[in-house]
Formats: C-alpha cells, structure tokens, sequence
C-alpha cells in the first residue's frame, strides 16, 4: 500500500488543512500516519507554520531533517505546504531544492493531481482524518483576516476574511458528530468578523445557535476572537445553551493607549476594561483566555507596569504571554525600529507569567470542593486526564482523576478535590456519574 506521513506544524487552523488532506489521500488509497517519530513512508509532506521566527525555524528544520532522511534514502519524496512556503516560496525553492513540490495555504489539494491521481470527487471535502481524539475536533469556519494589526504577519499570508458558508459548516459538523465527535473547537483567525463578507452582517452567534441545536453536540467552544465590534448577541446565545461553554479566546494583547494605538489594535484601554466588565456581566462564570504581549517598539517601563496593573485587575482564568519578535512586512517592521533590547523583553516577560501564575493558582483553588462536568482524553499513570467546559485541550488546565476505569470520551461528573498552579484533582462522583 502506498503510504505517506504528514508532519503538522503551528496552529489547529493548519491541521484542519491537514486533516483534509490526510482524508482525501487516504479516500484514494494511501496507508496515512500523522507526525511519526520517525518519518519512513514513500512520501512525507510537512504543513509548516510562518507566524513568527520560532515558528518559522522549527518548520524549516523539520524540513532539513526530512531532506537528510531522503539523501539516507529512508525517504522517497518530500513535499511542503503551508503558512511558510505561502509566504516564502521562491526564496525557498532556491534554497532547498531536494523538496519535491512546494505549495502553499490553499492549494495544496493539488498534490494529488500532481501524483498523478484522479481528481476531487463530489462529496470529498469532508473525508477528513482527524488526528484528535474522536470525542473532540477542531471546525474552521473561516480564513484570513481584515483587522491588519501592526506586527501580525497573517493578512500577508492568509489574505483577506473569508467566511465559509453557514450551511457547509453545519454539514461538516454533522459529519463530525456522525463519527462519535461530541465536543467542538470553533476556529478561525479571527470569529467574531464571521458573516460579514457572505451576508453583510455579522452572524457568529446566528451560526453557533445553529450548531448548538444538533443533536449529538455536547460542547461547543470559542476561539479567537476580536474586542472590537464585538457581536454581544453571543454572549446571549452563550446563556441560553447550555453546550455552549461558558469560554471566550479573546486575544487583547497590551493595555496602554499608546502601545495599543501604534499596535492599530483600534481600542482603548477604558474600551477593554468596559468590555471585559460587560462580558463577566453577561455571561456570570465565563472564563476568559487571552494573549498578551510584551516589548512591543516603544514600549516603556511605564506601560509594562500598566500591563501588570490591569493583569492583576483582570484576573485572566487563562492567559499565555509572549515577547515582541519583528516580522518582516508588517507595519511594525517597516514603520517602527525594534528599540526593546532582547533582555528587556525575557525579563518583562518572565515577570508577568509569575503575575498570571498566582492569578492561575488563586482561581483553580477556588474551584476545590466544586462538581464539574469533566470530559476524559486519556490515562496517564495513575491518573485518567479529562477537562471541564472551562479547558481547551492541550492549552488549558486538566483535571487528574484516580479511579479504577472511566471511559475515554465519556463525561462525568467530578469533585474537584485538589488544585495547584494550572491543575486540578478530583474523584468521581458515583451519584452523578454520566457515562455514555
């Protein structure tokens, strides 16, 4: 059997694509292994990240490597796609040219045409082959970006916000929920803008009351989101359905009105803090997971201090944190100098992540002695690992369970017994137990 391994690299966005071309070649007869260890197959095709310079070296050396292993001829071809040879494709196919075929975020379904198999057939776009769990996936629902903010790169890689039809996402969601799929991570670059290419409006909440109706869909959960014009008729819909959690991943990156305005975040810091106000108002319990930077180009020890003090305010339930990195091509890059010394930066940084982890630490305490509703991913030891509605995987807080057996995929309900830093202990609780 024909066989290739697929190595998927930066965010879930880029392994949806993955995962759809994982399915399609499968559907054409291809044995298919999602990022092996040890790459062997006829054919290895790696979906590369081009957010920023970390993301970009290990997308590159995982393309070496692979290029070593076909010179050891453990490796018939390579082939890459992605973020990264979207953006940099010439300069790469002069630079490594032991790669096979290159392709970029959009057309690397050409691939199959150029192995020489039979075009697309009718129904295909939905033969994913999920490399999740089967109790949880990740649904695109859009592409690109408008927003244009000052040091992100991906409008210059993914274009323009285009919306997928709302009725393409409800059919790969009953696809999705067809095959044992019962929790869902709403994807896209930015969600809140959902709508208003294809209708004229926004319609995020329209869409996700829609998928909260289908039958078989126990959680829904929302990523990437945008504060301003944010649609608040989501926070309604968020209330009113109980499989809708109660989870918002709402990047706001600084506080200070002057980083924020040379950032072209078009927000203000009294505009945040009303919005972070209005979302705990309307939604009682929501936890909220953000991103924040430091060392942004003229990023003053006094604006770093203004970001501890609203961190400190804010109580973020979840938050990751990174340092400034220049990305060519923005308007950071081309406008302002990169003037925040490196140490400055680590130092920064390290500072406001032991400001989170107490924050952290206070609120997954608080929950000790509650009973949450807790999905299981997996046994590790000792332990089965699961998470409650306020947790995405692999980013968020789990919950460490001791019992004899629970169900991978199943949810029970669980005391939480225990908490430390970013996780939580708990037992059964057999009188509540819903296993399916």
């Amino acid at each position: 059997m024909k066989t290739i391994d697929f190595i998927s690299l930066g965010c879930s966005k880029n392994l949806v694509d993955s995962e759809m071309l994982m399915g399609l070649f499968k559907a054409h007869g291809y044995h298919v292994t999602h990022d092996s260890d040890n790459p062997k197959g006829q054919i290895a095709v790696v979906n590369t990240c081009g957010f920023i310079a970390d993301a970009k070296e290990e997308s590159i050396n995982t393309i070496l490597e692979l290029v070593q292993a076909k010179e050891e001829g453990r490796l018939e071809r390579l082939y890459v796609m992605g973020c990264l040879s979207e953006r940099y494709l010439a300069d790469l196919e002069a630079e490594i040219p032991e790669v096979d075929g290159w392709y970029g975020k959009f057309n690397y379904r050409q691939l199959l045409n150029d192995l020489g198999e039979a075009p697309k057939a009718k129904g295909e776009d939905y033969c994913r082959q999920l490399t999740t769990p089967s109790h949880y996936a990740y649904l695109k629902i859009s592409e690109g970006c408008d927003r244009h903010c000052a040091y992100c790169a991906i409008p210059l890689i993914t274009g323009r916000h285009q919306s997928r039809p709302m009725e393409e996402i409800l059919d790969e969601l009953r696809w999705l929920v067809g095959r044992g799929v019962k929790e869902i991570q709403v994807i896209a670059q930015e969600l809140t803008y959902y709508g208003e290419d294809l209708y004229g409006e926004q319609r995020i909440a329209q869409l996700v009351e829609q998928m909260a109706r289908i039958e078989g869909v126990e959680w829904i959960r929302l990523h990437y989101a945008y504060p301003t014009h944010f649609p608040w008729e989501l926070c309604r819909v968020m209330r009113e359905n109980d499989n809708v959690c109660n989870y918002l991943d709402v990047a706001l990156q600084h506080i200070s009105d002057s980083v924020l305005k040379r950032m072209q975040r078009h927000i203000t810091k009294q505009e945040t803090i009303d919005f972070i106000e209005r979302l705990r108002r309307e939604v009682p319990g929501i936890h909220l997971r953000t991103t924040l930077m430091v060392g942004f180009p003229g990023e003053t020890e006094a604006d770093f201090n203004e970001l501890l003090d609203f961190t400190r305010w804010a109580r973020f339930e979840r938050m990751g944190a990174f340092a400034y990195s220049e990305e060519d091509g923005t308007y950071a890059a081309n406008h302002y100098p990169d003037d925040v010394p490196e140490e400055v930066k680590k130092r920064r940084l390290a500072k406001l992540m032991r400001v989170q982890q107490n924050i952290s630490a206070e609120i997954e305490e608080a929950k000790v002695g509650q009973t949450l509703k807790v999905i299981i991913d997996r046994q590790e030891g000792d332990y089965f690992v699961g998470r409650t509605e306020y947790c995405s995987p692999e980013v968020d807080p789990e919950v460490l369970i001791r019992a004899d057996h629970l169900k991978e995929g199943s949810f029970y309900q669980v005391k939480i017994t225990g908490a430390e830093e970013f996780d939580l202990y708990g037992e059964i609780n057999d009188t509540l137990k819903d296993e399916q």
